[in-house]
């Protein structure tokens, strides 16, 4: 369920690297999204074969360039839901670590799947002076309907944060809400962490 919660959000975010320019009206979320991806994007072009023999460091990548802008403490709260109160002041930091492991993982596969799809950018939704937006595209399909991808952001002291993305109107935190809450209904919060872990050794 972890696995399949991720493929549906994730893998349509490789598109972003099919940047249109960053122009001077655009806000600062807005060039936080574009910049980020189009940075990553010239460095895979260049590396690729590297990084499909070494996936490892494809991740350290990903960990460096894409993840500071998500703010995985406010994630893993929405996808806890109700039972981040269970969690302790040891098994939070535990969560969100794996949670963030899990993420690189599956982003950095999903890189070197890039099949050159394009995007457009529609008009930001939200006030910058509330400190809350979404930052909305559409990814191009040939042949089908553009399948929309926003990002919600908001203002921290040092910065825009992602807290949440959705594709086609699925949200990742939501995807995640009911994997979590099937698995701490039955083993606890311990039982989820070790169900992370797993998968992250797994897939390490």
């Amino acid at each position: 369920m972890i696995r399949l919660a991720l493929s549906r959000v994730i893998l349509p975010l490789v598109v972003l690297l099919n940047l249109q320019p960053v122009l001077a009206g655009d806000s600062e979320p807005e060039k936080l999204v574009k910049q980020t991806a189009d940075e990553v994007l010239e460095i895979i072009k260049t590396n690729q074969a590297e990084f499909k023999e070494n996936p490892s460091k494809l991740y350290s990548l990903v960990d460096e360039k894409v993840l500071p802008h998500f703010d995985f403490n406010r994630m893993t709260d929405l996808a806890l839901g109700r039972y981040k109160r269970k969690a302790n002041k040891t098994q939070k930091p535990q969560l969100v670590e794996e949670f963030r492991h899990l993420l690189v993982r599956t982003y950095g596969k999903a890189l070197l799947e890039y099949n050159d799809q394009t995007i457009a950018y529609l008009p930001m939704r939200g006030l910058l002076s509330r400190g809350e937006v979404t930052v909305r595209t559409e990814i191009e399909q040939k042949g089908g309907f553009p399948i929309p991808l926003n990002y919600e952001l908001y203002k921290k002291d040092n910065g825009w944060k992602v807290y949440d993305i959705s594709v086609d109107n699925i949200s990742l935190v939501t995807n995640y809400r009911s994997t979590f809450a099937k698995k701490i209904k039955a083993d606890g919060i311990d039982g989820l962490i070790k169900s992370l872990q797993d998968r992250n050794k797994s897939e390490s």
